[in-house]
């Protein structure tokens, strides 16, 4: 039986959520397949949702966008509490299988913003600052 530290920290929160690695789905991205070929043969993964969206917002349809962009986060949800996540703590950008799920939830920030839906907007971009703030800057919402 392993004994626990004498002075642990209560207050370092969760440790990082790292999700699974799909290898079928990351090859799909890196040849440059088409985002609603990716959605439509990997529908659980949110990478594809999140490559809609951000066709969808660069295209001015910010309601697809909101729509393509709240499934690939209901599918990262989804993925998330299946790998631990208690619904709080660091979701590493760093982690490559992490980013589409952020890159939806930035999607999602981006598109409520563009619908005048400002609440969604604000806590879908905390969510993403509170997952990690290196994922803020790397999508542009800083």
């Amino acid at each position: 039986m392993t004994t626990p530290p004498a002075n642990p920290n209560l207050l370092s929160g969760p440790p990082p959520t790292l999700l699974p690695s799909d290898a079928t789905v990351a090859e799909a991205v890196a040849s440059g397949a088409a985002a609603e070929t990716i959605a439509a043969r990997f529908p659980a993964a949110s990478i594809g949702w999140a490559l809609l969206a951000e066709e969808a917002i660069r295209d001015g349809r910010p309601v697809a966008a909101y729509a393509y962009a709240r499934t690939g986060y209901h599918r990262g949800l989804d993925q998330l509490r299946r790998s631990g996540w208690k619904g709080h703590g660091p979701v590493p950008w760093s982690h490559e299988p992490n980013r589409g799920f952020l890159r939806a939830l930035a999607a999602l920030s981006r598109a409520a913003a563009e619908i005048d839906e400002t609440d969604e907007a604000a806590r879908c971009r905390q969510f993403l600052g509170d997952s990690d703030p290196a994922a803020v800057r790397e999508l542009g919402l800083a």
